[in-house]
């Protein structure tokens, strides 16, 4: 098939590129960056912006199926920014594909959007929207999620996903930040540490985004609906931090700070930030403080009923897959 990932250079669209092409499907990739990477892998890289229709009209042209991955991430910036970016992009996303006649649209959402500040174990996917958000990026996401549902018609068939903290080898977010802030001994777990977290493998989220295309294609199974993805597999927080800094070797994080401290600095902070107007993120928000401090487990039953998703990498495996990799990157950088 042609197909058009956007956000191809980042961590679950590079992997679902590579995924495609050894599949034998012709790619193409939409970002705003220039990738050497996909363009040596034979990837048609087309740079653009989500905002502008017509860079996305043009390159939705001869495909048959859309991944939209890219988005703006993150828990700090204005609303304009993430709306423009979520919202708006996903709004000329699907008004592109109706205008192509495609087929297939696999959306990339994320579990935040029902985040409300307390645990979340169990959770399927009939629970509701929280009536307000503390950052802009699980809001505008939910705005677009239910564009993307609302939008699936017989013309057009489209599914979200809700993979929830894609981790693995290559990730360019979160694991190098966790590496940087343990190295320097700066983290701190919110709470007991120990509320479990069901976070998903990046060769897993991929899995779930091709059985995903795959339900629609063959028979329009989750068209017009959301899925949680997860390894199936919740750890206590500290297992998969200390996890992380284990296979990086660095030292572990034993100190912890209450709940309620993070939440209060966060809070603080965010005023700060924002009466100086910076737009770098700050280290803690109120939103941050929370996640870190509650528990995210989902049950996964839907996705494995429609789609057909079975994660395919366990935790255990993932983390020798991690520890192997960071193990050839330091040889990479001594080699040099």
């Amino acid at each position: 098939m042609n197909i058009l990932v956007t956000g191809g250079g980042g961590f679950l669209g590079k992997a679902l590129v590579k995924r495609l092409l050894s599949e034998g499907h012709k790619v193409r990739s939409f970002a705003r960056g220039a990738y050497p990477e996909l363009e040596a892998l034979g990837v048609d890289v087309v740079r653009g912006d989500l905002t502008k229709y017509e860079s996305i009209y043009t390159a939705l042209e001869g495909c048959e199926l859309v991944y939209h991955v890219a988005a703006k991430a993150g828990v700090w910036g204005s609303y304009e920014s993430y709306y423009d970016a979520n919202v708006l992009g996903s709004e000329n996303i699907l008004k592109a594909c109706r205008a192509h006649g495609i087929r297939y649209l696999v959306n990339t959402s994320s579990p935040s959007v029902i985040f409300d500040g307390d645990d979340q174990e169990g959770l399927d996917e009939s629970a509701p929207y929280p009536a307000t958000y503390l950052s802009n990026y699980p809001k505008t996401k939910a705005m677009a999620e239910r564009l993307v549902m609302e939008a699936s018609d017989s013309e057009l068939l489209t599914i979200s996903l809700r993979p929830h903290l894609i981790w693995g080898p290559e990730d360019t977010q979160l694991i190098p930040r966790v590496v940087e802030q343990g190295s320097a001994g700066k983290l701190r777990f919110v709470g007991c540490g120990t509320k479990l977290i069901d976070a998903v493998y990046i060769d897993n989220a991929v899995e779930a985004h091709v059985c995903a295309a795959e339900a629609l294609m063959e028979s329009g199974s989750g068209a017009g609906k959301t899925y949680f993805i997860t390894n199936d597999e919740p750890w206590a927080f500290d297992k998969i931090l200390n996890g992380i800094l284990n296979a990086a070797d660095v030292l572990p994080v034993r100190k912890r700070i209450s709940a309620g401290l993070a939440y209060r600095i966060g809070a603080v902070l965010e005023m700060v930030y924002s009466v100086l107007g910076k737009e770098d993120e700050p280290r803690m928000t109120r939103f941050i403080a929370l996640q870190l401090a509650t528990a995210h487990w989902y049950d996964i039953s839907a996705a494995q009923r429609d789609l057909g998703y079975r994660p395919i990498v366990s935790m255990d495996e993932g983390f020798k897959r991690l520890t192997q990799w960071f193990s050839d990157q330091k040889k990479k950088v001594e080699h040099e």
